[in-house]
């Protein structure tokens, strides 16, 4: 029986979403430079080692990495068994913000996000009617302590249980990749950034995290 690795599987994957309409770089540098950036490298490293193959600029790998978010199919309405929500703290132009987060404890795919000024139980709800969209049943919410839970998810009719580790460590992997891409800045949005362009790029992180399940 001939064994593949994760790569190849991948490179597969994404040629069979046809992510990248037009190669005139190799689909597998293309993968190869994006795993690179999502390892943790900043674009312009991940280029330099793509380069050892062919030219890659920095600019092209980060516009690959928006091609798959802007390609990948997004997740499905479906019955959902059990679902992990979190919030951490994040800054913008120095202003602390609120990112809250949802994940399929069973598919590990990012259900949803959130960027918010506030942590609210009004915030709380909004982004919970959010992710049902994406559940054609009401699922087991896992949460942390956090006050502003139980009248969101009361409002919902909603089932919770907090709990700390075990099924909700597929919510702190989520968040553990993205610290791993944040922490270049210091986890502070950079100047000129907008609330806006906080989503585009968690909407671009989250489609990644989906698309490459070998690195959850």
């Amino acid at each position: 029986m001939i064994v593949r690795n994760g790569f190849e599987v991948l490179v597969e994957r994404v040629q069979a979403l046809k992510v990248f309409q037009r190669n005139k770089k190799p689909v597998r540098l293309k993968v190869l430079s994006t795993l690179l950036y999502y390892a943790g490298l900043s674009y312009r490293v991940a280029a330099g080692f793509a380069s050892v193959e062919t030219p890659v600029s920095y600019e092209a790998v980060r516009l690959w990495r928006r091609r798959l978010r802007e390609a990948t199919p997004k997740p499905e309405l479906k019955h959902r068994r059990v679902i992990a929500i979190d919030e951490t703290k994040l800054k913008l132009n120095g202003e602390q913000f609120y990112l809250w987060a949802a994940v399929d404890v069973d598919t590990h795919e990012a259900l949803g996000f959130k960027a918010s000024w506030q942590r609210s139980s009004l915030d709380a709800i909004l982004f919970m009617r959010q992710v049902l969209k994406l559940c054609s049943n009401k699922p087991l919410i896992l949460v942390d302590k956090g006050p502003w839970y139980p009248w969101a998810f009361m409002q919902l009719s909603l089932r919770f249980r907090h709990m700390t580790f075990g099924l909700r460590n597929t919510i702190e992997q989520w968040f553990s990749h993205l610290k791993a891409r944040t922490k270049r800045f210091y986890n502070n949005f950079p100047n000129g950034s907008s609330l806006k362009s906080v989503q585009t790029y968690l909407a671009i992180h989250t489609a990644t995290y989906n698309l490459l399940p070998g690195l959850t």
